[in-house]
């Protein structure tokens, strides 16, 4: 048994940091698209295979048994395997899992559009394929991504590459799933546990880029300052003017007013700028240059590096923009909404190579 797999990475439309505080966000999940390959063993052994090497264990259900330390480029494809047995709950047959590393720009650099997001996704869809489950992979993704980033995080990322398109969402509780994980009963919450909070919308009017800066940036470290600095009563106003700028934004996506929509997508950029030092040099250069083409933007995720999601009231304006931003040296990406996880005909071929080299 075997199947080759493939996910999308996201960027955020609107509601960055809000969401982690009962807000709302919009996401949209983008090419490129990350590939994956998961084939059945015959006894109970499990490799993971990455760019930067290998990961051995067995299955237990209690997770792997894994062989050594498990890595921190392996760390949320681990978890998500760990997590994945638990809600089998049964000795079960081995597999081997090989993932692409996620995108990078012409530096090395990773573009910082959900790539351990992307990765977790891959891994429990994959695994709740060879070992013939029927639990919710998603809610398993979101409590695997949840304890890879040590509590932090929104999981608009992970619901964005597993269900595709642009979304509405709001933040999934994974608490009673941590729970139940730890005292055997993931298999029952998974099942039992509310449905995630999650909104397909309307495929954008308007035509949307990515502009990278050349800098990576940590999220994680990023909210942990963030939520610093930011009190309770401080918190509930950043919502709420997040929330009503979000709707204005989710409103312009699907056509119309374009200036109207610019100015709510300018207005979102300055209120998360009230959370500290998010936007880099790099970015309010991005900025500047796609008013010129009478184009607006905004940071998409955490801040402090990465890049702009670019609106563009047409195609030709897009065009035009992302031509000037290339001949300033910032890499720039088309964006349209793009599918969510999903089985693939064809297996990319250096996946299978190293599943192939597997003893």
């Amino acid at each position: 048994m075997e199947r080759a797999l493939s996910a999308p990475g996201k960027l955020f439309l609107s509601g960055e940091y809000a969401v982690l505080w009962g807000g709302v966000a919009r996401l949209a999940a983008v090419a490129p698209r990350t590939a994956a390959y998961v084939r059945r063993r015959a006894d109970a052994r499990v490799h993971v295979c990455l760019e930067e090497g290998t990961l051995a264990g067995s299955t237990t259900p209690l997770g792997v048994r894994w062989e050594r330390e498990v890595p921190a480029g392996f760390a949320f494809v681990a978890r998500a395997l760990d997590e994945a047995l638990r809600a089998h709950g049964r000795a079960s047959q081995g597999f081997d899992l090989a993932v692409a590393p996620s995108a990078v720009g012409p530096n090395g650099q990773k573009l910082g559009m959900g790539g351990s997001a992307c990765a977790t996704v891959l891994a429990a869809e994959g695994a709740r394929y060879v070992l013939e489950e029927r639990y919710d992979a998603l809610k398993l993704a979101l409590l695997a991504h949840t304890l890879g980033q040590g509590g932090k995080g929104s999981g608009g990322d992970v619901a964005t590459s597993f269900a595709g398109g642009v979304l509405r969402y709001r933040r999934y509780d994974v608490a009673p799933l941590i729970e139940a994980s730890n005292a055997g009963r993931l298999r029952a919450a998974l099942a039992e546990s509310p449905s995630v909070d999650v909104w397909r919308l309307p495929s954008p009017r308007v035509s949307m880029a990515y502009a990278f800066t050349g800098e990576s940036a940590s999220t994680r470290v990023l909210i942990g300052q963030v939520e610093a600095r930011l009190e309770e009563s401080g918190r509930r106003s950043f919502v709420a003017r997040s929330d009503t700028l979000g709707h204005a934004i989710e409103d312009g996506l699907s056509g119309g007013d374009f200036r109207a929509f610019a100015e709510a997508v300018k207005a979102q950029h300055a209120l998360l700028l009230e959370l500290g030092p998010l936007e880099t040099e790099g970015m309010r250069r991005v900025l500047a240059l796609a008013a010129t083409y009478g184009a607006a933007g905004k940071l998409s995720g955490a801040g402090g590096g990465d890049g702009c999601i670019l609106f563009a009231p047409d195609a030709q304006v897009r065009a035009e923009m992302c031509k000037g931003l290339e001949a300033r040296g910032f890499h720039t990406l088309l964006l349209d909404a793009e599918p969510g996880v999903r089985g693939e005909a064809q297996v990319a071929p250096r996946l299978r190579t190293w599943v192939d080299a597997l003893t």
